[in-house]
């Protein structure tokens, strides 16, 4: 059996998330296999990010169940690890980033050394090991967040906007250890507002709007075929919104702005 795979699938049955009682996530259901990459795209306030720290276990729903229902029974804590939009560097050094998480998982310092050199290497990072984290720059530090996750060879990575507000070379950089680490075996669970940049990373698609799940395909299908109106309209590139009331009723409350945007 597959070591990677041991806690794979994980299966979401019915989940929603609520804060003072408005539900942000509602009624989701879906399962990962391992294998495939997945892109979580939509709009601003879709819920990409909650549902990221729902299947992390950052978050617990307030209905519905989230299990990893692997064969073998691992501990899913352990086997998994998150890389967020804005990384978190710890006041050392670029090397003692990784050596920490490497310290956390118990492994040996022979055993470190080795695994920090070959990771801050195959990041591009090796140069800069002795280097204060903090003083990188966001693109060298969100290399550097991934080489760190990297290291613990997760069965299941989640990415939450990993390239956001980074240049096209920085981007491309972050892209290629994303593939290098899928190729390894890793389960890459992602969320991106770059359609894209979903294109070229992802194997299927989950398309989500105000909470709710519209639609889970393919890429090529999705981005060629969606079925669902509201992924129509967000391909297209048209600004979905939200509009409350009691005339408002058709498209269960959706509305899409059509109106065409000015240009600077």
């Amino acid at each position: 059996m597959d070591p990677r795979a041991d806690i794979l699938p994980l299966v979401l049955d019915d989940v929603s998330f609520e804060i003072n009682g408005m539900r942000l996530i509602k009624d989701l259901s879906c399962t990962f296999e391992a294998g495939p990459r997945t892109a979580i795209i939509g709009p601003n306030g879709a819920g990409k990010s909650l549902f990221l720290r729902l299947c992390h276990g950052l978050l617990t729903p307030s209905a519905g169940t989230i299990r990893w229902a692997g064969p073998d029974g691992a501990d899913p804590v352990a086997a998994q690890a998150m890389v967020f939009q804005r990384p978190i560097m710890l006041r050392r050094s670029v090397a003692a980033n990784v050596d920490f998480a490497l310290k956390l998982r118990n492994h040996g310092k022979p055993d470190r050394t080795a695994i920090i050199d070959e990771v801050l290497g195959r990041c591009g990072l090796r140069r800069l090991k002795d280097n204060p984290a903090r003083v990188l720059s966001f693109g060298e530090q969100q290399k550097l967040a991934l080489a760190r996750a990297w290291a613990l060879k997760p069965q299941v990575l989640f990415l939450d906007e990993p390239t956001a507000s980074l240049d096209p070379a920085a981007t491309h950089a972050v892209e290629e250890i994303v593939q290098a680490i899928h190729h390894e075996g890793t389960r890459i669970i992602m969320t991106t507002h770059d359609l894209g940049q979903a294109r070229r990373l992802a194997d299927e698609i989950i398309f989500l709007h105000r909470g709710r799940m519209l639609e889970h395909a393919p890429t090529e299908t999705f981005f060629t075929e969606p079925k669902n109106d509201l992924a129509q309209a967000f391909v297209k590139g048209e600004l979905l919104w939200w509009k409350l009331g009691k005339d408002n009723r058709r498209a269960g409350g959706y509305e899409v702005d059509k109106a065409p945007r000015r240009r600077n």
